[in-house]
């Protein structure tokens, strides 16, 4: 029997300063994958098996879970392009929190579309089945936005460019920045963070963000570190999202004291990142985090840079 095992890593959504069109993907520098990976094989009728740390979140049932939606969605894609259908089971190891803002959603939904793409021979090509990833990532959180999918796939810091083709621009990014990452153990719905938000900004909000995104890429692509630091602050959804993220303003406080270049919340919270270019001082960021910015057991902190692979095969 024939398979393919696929692994996603988890990402950064909207990197503080680029609401819905920047996303980061994360690999620790301790050598952990960070991330969830699925599993496909050859098989006379489908199921879908799912372990992991956090597969007693999910929502119990196989037609409920996304990595099944994936393969409904993908054979549909098949059938739609005169491809023949794929005979095969699969397998979801879920180990990114539900809710989290690390992309969990779409590094699931990554992973199941690049394994089975790759089980079909690569039946679609790169734009193709982001699209796809996009659709499945909107039904979840209520609209269709590219800032977790496109970095898990491709990797790297990617730039949302609001064409079919291409769906994002990849960005250069600091190799000796450190992004240190913790989940505080509670969960945040993404549909529930967005509508948090509000439904009008004023006209002095949307020119400072247009402004910073612009800022940052020039800066990416200048090498000015210091500043594509100074506007890394969220003006859109930070004010009214860190209100559900218990001791925020404090991990922030502490962060900047201890050099750190910038600090939010990562996609909807409660997952929150911080940058420093010095690994002592990350160091130190992180183990104040798991002092004090950790709720419950199943949080968790993690010292990583940008992950430039993307979504890739595992050896099964």
């Amino acid at each position: 029997m024939a398979n393919t095992r696929a692994f996603a890593p988890a990402s950064i959504g909207n990197v503080s300063l680029g609401f819905d069109i920047l996303g980061a993907a994360l690999a620790p520098i301790d050598g952990e994958l960070l991330g969830d990976w699925v599993e496909v094989e050859d098989a006379p009728q489908f199921s879908l098996s799912v372990d992991g740390r956090f597969a007693d979140r999910l929502p119990p049932g196989e037609n409920s879970n996304i990595v099944t939606r994936c393969y409904d969605f993908f054979q549909q894609a098949l059938v739609s392009n005169n491809k023949p259908i794929l005979q095969v089971k699969m397998h979801l190891h879920k180990a990114l929190p539900i809710g989290s803002g690390l992309g969990s959603s779409a590094a699931s939904i990554v992973a199941a579309f690049y394994a089975l793409n790759e089980h079909a021979n690569k039946a679609f090509d790169q734009d193709t089945l982001l699209l796809m990833m996009g659709e499945l990532e909107g039904q979840i959180s209520g609209s269709i936005h590219y800032d977790n999918v496109a970095p898990s796939y491709l990797g790297g810091m990617t730039l949302m460019t609001g064409k079919e083709r291409p769906v994002c621009s990849t960005l250069p990014v600091f190799d000796d920045w450190y992004w240190i990452t913790c989940y505080s153990g509670l969960s945040v719905s993404t549909a529930a963070a967005r509508n948090i938000l509000p439904r009008q900004y004023e006209l002095g909000t949307t020119l400072t963000f247009g402004r910073q995104v612009g800022v940052f890429v020039h800066a990416l692509h200048t090498g000015d570190r210091a500043l594509a630091a100074s506007v890394m602050q969220d003006v859109i959804a930070e004010k009214h999202r860190k209100t559900l993220l218990p001791k925020f303003d404090e991990a922030r406080a502490y962060s900047l004291q201890q050099n750190g270049l910038a600090f939010g919340i990562s996609g909807s919270g409660p997952t929150v990142f911080a940058v420093s270019n010095q690994l002592e001082s990350a160091k130190r960021i992180q183990t104040w985090l798991n002092e004090h910015y950790i709720q419950n057991q199943d949080g968790f902190s993690h010292i990583c840079q940008i992950d430039s692979a993307g979504a890739r095969v595992l050896a099964a």
